[in-house]
């Protein structure tokens, strides 16, 4: 059995899943977000989602983290700020000693949802499915729990 810490990371939300995976069986563990504080400066919002994912890590066990990547958005800016949250929870991942796996948000809907474009009600609606989910997570979460998803079906653990 392996545990999986998912993480689609944000500059003001990043969110997060952990499944564990037997023998090709997917298993929920748990999932949210990790708020920072937009009153705050940016270094220290990027210390939060440090310290929020460090946090999700000691308290879950996972042994591999898979992290969506960066896409290019259309305001430069704010794919340089997509890319030191992604960076401080990597940072929090690899401090921890796991392994951190990387997947395009394509590969990602892929592994879920069938389909590259899928929008994100898509993919809430076929984690609440895969994982047999009594409700649907937030879409920050779900995204989360896609991307631990797309690596278990990757390896096929």
């Amino acid at each position: 059995m392996e545990r999986i810490l998912g993480i689609d990371p944000g500059s003001r939300v990043t969110g997060y899943g952990i499944i564990d995976t037997d023998q090709g069986q997917l298993q929920y563990v748990a999932c949210g977000v990790v708020k920072t504080n937009p009153q705050f400066p940016f270094a220290h919002r990027l210390n939060e989602i440090f310290e929020g994912i460090n946090e999700v890590v000691q308290v879950h066990s996972p042994v591999i983290a898979a992290v969506e990547d960066v896409f290019m958005a259309s305001n430069p800016r704010s794919a340089l700020k997509l890319g030191h949250a992604r960076g401080a929870a990597v940072v929090a991942a690899m401090q921890n000693g796991l392994a951190v796996y990387d997947y395009s948000p394509r590969a990602v809907k892929q592994a879920v949802a069938g389909y590259g474009q899928a929008e994100k009600s898509q993919v809430q609606h076929m984690i609440k499915v895969l994982l047999g989910l009594s409700g649907v997570p937030s879409s920050d979460a779900a995204d989360a729990l896609a991307v631990a998803i797309c690596h278990a079906n990757q390896f096929h653990i």
